[in-house]
């Protein structure tokens, strides 16, 4: 005989309400947050690196950076620039889930925070379908991952509110066709606000952190 459970409320639903409460304690503090997604390697890290480098004199960062395991070398990294930091190991899970963000705000004196940065695990599909409780979900990509990504991975590109570029200093040493990426991006997300920037070199910077600066005031 053969015993069916019936689940009757999701595992994602539960998320959702999770997020709800992370968001309500964001905006009661009135901290910006941002996810931040990208696959391994795109240059997350860097990114907040040169973000907490350039703003930490004006506001105060917080950062919660995910993985799958106890390395936190990416926290300290992020502690190292400027940032207020925390790691979350996922215990091999691909994505943060908003009771893992909950709990790790929990662990962060949020007093001066005006900005919060959170750093999902390197993957391209498992965290677009879960909510963390941010106010955007920025997605990275980079030169040397291919043009063909927007093709690829649709559900990511579709269902961001942010893309940045990144790596774009190796534009002239790549086979990386800009136009058939921004034209795979347009077709899923039309008008995504995108910054092409170099976390290496600088370029493209300014107008990223300008949009950092606009969305915490």
């Amino acid at each position: 005989m053969t015993t069916r459970i019936q689940v009757a409320e999701s595992v994602l639903s539960v998320n959702a309400r999770n997020a709800a409460e992370v968001r309500a304690g964001l905006d009661a503090r009135r901290i910006f947050s941002i996810n931040l997604m990208a696959s391994p390697g795109a240059g997350k890290t860097s990114l907040i690196e040169r973000s907490v480098a350039a703003l930490k004199s004006e506001m105060a960062v917080a950062m919660i950076n995910g993985d799958t395991s106890e390395a936190a070398f990416d926290a300290e990294r992020g502690q190292r620039a400027g940032a207020l930091s925390v790691h979350i190991n996922t215990h091999g899970k691909c994505h943060l889930e908003a009771a893992m963000v909950r709990d790790a705000l929990e662990q962060l004196d949020l007093g001066q925070v005006k900005l919060l940065i959170i750093e999902n695990v390197g993957n391209l599909v498992c965290p677009s379908a879960w909510q963390l409780g941010a106010h955007l979900n920025v997605l990275i990509a980079s030169i040397p991952e291919g043009d063909d990504k927007p093709y690829k991975y649709p559900k990511m590109y579709s269902g961001v509110d942010v893309l940045v570029i990144n790596k774009i200093d190796l534009l002239p040493y790549v086979d990386f066709r800009m136009d058939y990426f921004r034209r795979g991006v347009e077709t899923l997300n039309p008008g995504l606000v995108t910054f092409p920037l170099s976390c290496r070199t600088g370029e493209g910077l300014d107008a990223w952190l300008d949009w950092l600066r606009a969305r915490t005031a």
